[in-house]
């Protein structure tokens, strides 16, 4: 018989993230700071006006694009946050969470063998989704003494003639690092010299802390060369409502619709009614999300200049990525001694890329008090080892 499955896929490692917690979940009495999922309900008005919409017995497909509506509230949304205006009919698309914007994305650009920079630690999927694509992912391996931000040299030392896009995840998820306004001029520079596309992952852009979100996007001569790719499972809390968007250059957008078309049809309709409500009137919501995440973050940091522990400061999403290469442990080993030892889970840096190796990730979406047991039995490990020494 012959063998019926892709060497491509069986090539791809599963994420390293659900590998870990499907062991942790089998584990009684674990407090669980790894999934990157708002603890906090989907605000009453959006579930309010999803449960309306089902009411009014609006089950039926949308355009391939999505709900005018929404595309509309969507630009207004871009325009009055981030000062960027796109025409709502042809240069967004509504797509089923930001992953799959950012698949359709990468497949409606890369041809084999075009170069995908990708800067590490990241979000899992990109690597996948630009091997998905035929393209050759180029690893760009940020560093902790620049708190994992990409920096112009980095860039300009992994570029070729055969680079195509740029992926970059700010906020980012697994740091929290974010990109300065400043920052971004220097990437932009180097886009526009060595004619690079950017995909812009701004899926935490609503959890910042350190004053407004910049897109690059929003730079001089970036938006052409742009997909910006977000979402409502973060700053809303809609991480089941599985909804995103992407906005760009008609010709890219229109490409992707074409593969969207084909693969899904449509976004979920009821939480496209959501969603129309989340950005009409969601904005005290998210206000007051991103203020309860700001104190949980600075408690975690006290915290660990208490026990000693390094961390640079994160100023985006909800992750702390502090340093534990003190103590001559791998990510994974640490890991999983933590969870052996104090029943408390959190993910090896080493998930997100070989940079991250020698740290672990945190996640902060959880309620002060179980944050502060976790960080009890996180200091007592700690002391633990350190009195091993």
């Amino acid at each position: 018989m012959r063998n019926p499955l892709s060497e491509t896929i069986v090539n791809i490692k599963p994420s390293g993230i659900r590998k870990f917690f499907d062991i942790a979940s089998e584990m009684k009495d674990v407090i669980s700071l790894g999934v990157g999922e708002p603890d906090f309900d989907t605000p009453w008005h959006i579930r309010d006006e999803g449960i309306y919409s089902l009411e009014k017995g609006r089950t039926f497909y949308t355009s391939n694009s999505g709900l005018i509506e929404l595309r509309e509230e969507i630009t207004g949304y871009i325009g009055r946050k981030c000062g960027i205006e796109y025409d709502p009919k042809s240069q967004v698309i509504i797509t089923v969470g930001g992953s799959e914007a950012i698949d359709i994305a990468m497949r409606a650009m890369c041809d084999p063998g075009d170069e995908v920079l990708i800067p590490q630690p990241s979000y899992v999927s990109y690597e996948p989704c630009a091997i998905l694509a035929g393209a050759v992912p180029v690893i760009i391996e940020l560093k902790n003494e620049d708190e994992f931000r990409l920096t112009k040299q980095e860039l300009l030392d992994s570029v070729t003639d055969k680079t195509k896009i740029l992926v970059m995840p700010f906020p980012n998820n697994p740091t929290g690092a974010v990109m300065t306004r400043e920052d971004l001029e220097d990437i932009a520079k180097v886009c526009i010299e060595k004619d690079i596309f950017v995909l812009s992952d701004e899926i935490y852009s609503e959890l910042t802390y350190c004053g407004d979100h910049c897109s690059i996007a929003s730079l001089p001569g970036m938006q052409e060369r742009t997909i910006l790719i977000n979402g409502f499972s973060k700053g809303f809390a809609m991480t089941g409502w599985r909804l995103g968007y992407a906005c760009g250059p008609e010709q890219i957008i229109s490409q992707m619709t074409k593969i969207h078309q084909f693969c899904i049809m449509c976004a979920p309709t009821t939480s496209q009614y959501a969603a129309v409500e989340a950005l009409r009137n969601g904005d005290k919501d998210v206000k007051m999300m991103r203020e309860s995440y700001d104190q949980r973050r600075r408690f975690l940091m006290h915290s660990f200049k208490e026990m000693g522990l390094s961390c640079f400061e994160p100023y985006g999403a909800f992750y702390v990525f502090p340093d534990i290469r003190e103590f001559g442990m791998t990510s994974e080993e640490f890991a999983f001694a933590l969870l052996d030892a104090e029943r408390l889970a959190v993910v090896p840096g080493s998930a997100f890329g070989d940079s991250g190796e020698g740290f672990i990730r945190i996640s902060y979406a959880y309620s002060l008090e179980k944050l502060k047991v976790a960080m009890e039995r996180l200091g007592h490990y700690i002391e633990g080892l350190r009195n091993r020494k």
